[in-house]
């Protein structure tokens, strides 16, 4: 199991990480812009679900840059969306695996809390889901057997 951070920005998440890219170093192993997207990603829940507004699209739907052993995550949110603010824009993304571990992190966690988004497979690959726990700490839970949950194994 691995634990990486997850950052929200309000349309500023490229200019960040190129900030951090030039500290940290190293190279962007995955960038998608929402206007990326695939037509359908729509029909889901989460961001996509509402559509992208036309000024959004160009904006991070994910980024990604290796620091040392882990991975700082990011994307912008878009202006149909309540707004990122500093102390809520983290979340702690969990890669795990397998399926059924990823059904039993998000299940305990999401006991007492709020489900965002039900795992479920999405179109980047991962089964994934969202949810607060009970102590309103945002958790995103992603399992990728095409990456070994993302472990490095």
């Amino acid at each position: 199991m691995v634990i990486n951070p997850y950052l929200n920005f309000n349309g500023n998440a490229e200019e960040v990480f190129n900030f951090y890219k030039g500290i940290f170093g190293g190279d962007f192993p995955f960038v998608m812009r929402f206007n990326e997207m695939p037509t359908d990603a729509a029909d889901g829940e989460g961001c996509a679900g509402d559509g992208i507004p036309e000024g959004d699209q160009n904006g991070i739907m994910h980024i990604s840059l290796p620091v040392g052993t882990t991975m700082l995550m990011a994307s912008d949110v878009p202006s149909n969306m309540p707004p990122a603010t500093s102390g809520s824009n983290i979340s702690l993304c969990i890669s795990v695996d397998s399926r059924a571990e990823a059904d039993s992190v998000f299940n305990d966690l999401s006991d007492g809390g709020t489900v965002v988004m039900p795992m479920a497979d999405q179109f980047w690959g991962d089964y994934y889901g969202m949810l607060v726990d009970k102590y309103q700490i945002q958790w995103m839970i992603s399992f990728n057997a095409a990456q070994d949950g993302k472990n490095g194994k």
